[in-house]
C-alpha cells in the first residue's frame, strides 16, 4: 500500500511496468492509470525517477531556507511576476470560492535556464547557494516522469502517445516548496482559515513526493475527507482541472486540502513540496472530440492555457 487504508481504492502503479518492453505490462498501467484519474482522480507512482537522496536533500535546503528571517526572504519576493517565480509570503493565496488566506508560505521554481519566455529565470538565494541547484534538478526529474505519465495518458485516451509532448516542452510547470508554518494564536486560524483551503489544482497532473506531516485530505464522491499520506517510495499524482478540461471531465480533477494538525501539533510546522506540469501558454485546452459524445456533452469553454492560468491566478489572489 502506497496510500492510507482510509482511502484503498487508489491504486499503485509502478513506471517500470510503462517502461517495460512487454506490451502486456504497458497496456495494463495505462489501463490502471486512465481508470484512477477516472474514478478518484489520484494515483500512487513508485520507480519514478525522482531519486531518493534527492528528495532528502531538497527537503534540508528547502527546510533551510524557510528558517530565514522573513525579511531576507521578503528579498525574494516580486510582485510583478504574480508569484510565479520566487518568494510569495504568509497569507497571500486563497482557495478559489474562499476569502480566507491559506496559513502558508512557498517559493516557485520554473523552467530550468532560458526554456520558458514567459517569465524571467529563476530566482537564487543568495544565503543558500544550493537551494536553486536542488529545486531545479528535482523540477527536472520530476518533469521527466510527468512527461512520461502524459504519455500514459495519451495513450488511454486514444490519442498518439506523443500528443502531449511539445504542448509541455518548455511549458509553464512549476515547482513549489511549501513551508505551512506552527500556527499557535495565529489570529487567521481562529477566524477558520487552514493550512490549504479546498480546491482542484490548476494545471495537467500534480507530482507530489512525501510531505513531513499528515494533513492532506481529499473529497471522495460521497462527501467524504479522505486522508492520504504516501509511502516514501512514491509520488502521489493526481489530475489537475487543465486536464479535466481537456478531456471534457473524463478525467477528474478531484478536491483536497491540508488541514490543520491536532491542537496538540500546532507549534509543529509541515513542509510539502509539489510539482505542477503546465502545458504553454499557447496550448489549447478545448474538449478532446472523442470525450464528447451524446451522453457527455461539452461542458467547458474553449480556452488556452496562458489566458486559463491568469483568471485562476486572478481567483486565487496572486494576480490582480
Amino acid at each position: 500500500m502506497s496510500i492510507s487504508s482510509d482511502y484503498n481504492q487508489i491504486p499503485s502503479l509502478n513506471l517500470s511496468d510503462f517502461l517495460s518492453d512487454d506490451e502486456n505490462l504497458k497496456l495494463e498501467f495505462v489501463k490502471k492509470l486512465g481508470e484512477g484519474f477516472e474514478k478518484v482522480g489520484f494515483i500512487a507512482l513508485k520507480n519514478h525517477f525522482l531519486s531518493p537522496k534527492l528528495e532528502k536533500d531538497l527537503y534540508t535546503v528547502v527546510k533551510a531556507f524557510f528558517s530565514l528571517k522573513d525579511s531576507l526572504k521578503q528579498k525574494y519576493e516580486l510582485p510583478e511576476l504574480n508569484g510565479q517565480r520566487g518568494y510569495v509570503g504568509k497569507y497571500k493565496e486563497h482557495a478559489k470560492d474562499s476569502s480566507l488566506a491559506d496559513l502558508k508560505e512557498f517559493y516557485h521554481v520554473g523552467q530550468p535556464g532560458n526554456c520558458n519566455l514567459n517569465y524571467p529565470s529563476n530566482i537564487d538565494v543568495i544565503e543558500q547557494p544550493d537551494f536553486l541547484l536542488k529545486c531545479e534538478e528535482a523540477f527536472r526529474q520530476l518533469e521527466k516522469t510527468g512527461q512520461i505519465l502524459l504519455k500514459a495518458i495519451a495513450l488511454y485516451l486514444g490519442l498518439e502517445e506523443s500528443y502531449f509532448e511539445e504542448k509541455v516542452k518548455c511549458g509553464n510547470s512549476i515547482l513549489r516548496p511549501i513551508h505551512y508554518f506552527p500556527i499557535t494564536n495565529d489570529k487567521f486560524a481562529k477566524a477558520g482559515a487552514v493550512r490549504a483551503g479546498a480546491h482542484g489544482d490548476i494545471n495537467l497532473i500534480t507530482l507530489l513526493m512525501g510531505a513531513s506531516a499528515e494533513g492532506l485530505e481529499i473529497l471522495r464522491a460521497d462527501g467524504k475527507w479522505i486522508g492520504v499520506t504516501a509511502l516514501e517510495e512514491h509520488l502521489v499524482i493526481n489530475v489537475g482541472d487543465m486536464l479535466q478540461r481537456l478531456t471534457n471531465g473524463k478525467l477528474k480533477s478531484t478536491i483536497h486540502r491540508v488541514v490543520n494538525p491536532s491542537v496538540t501539533k500546532l507549534n509543529e510546522p509541515r513542509y510539502s513540496i509539489p510539482f505542477f506540469m503546465h502545458p504553454k501558454s499557447d496550448v489549447s485546452l478545448a474538449c478532446l472530440a472523442q470525450c464528447i459524445s451524446k451522453e457527455h456533452p461539452k461542458r467547458f469553454d474553449d480556452i488556452t492555457a496562458g489566458v486559463y492560468l491568469d483568471q485562476r491566478l486572478m481567483e486565487i489572489g496572486l494576480k490582480k
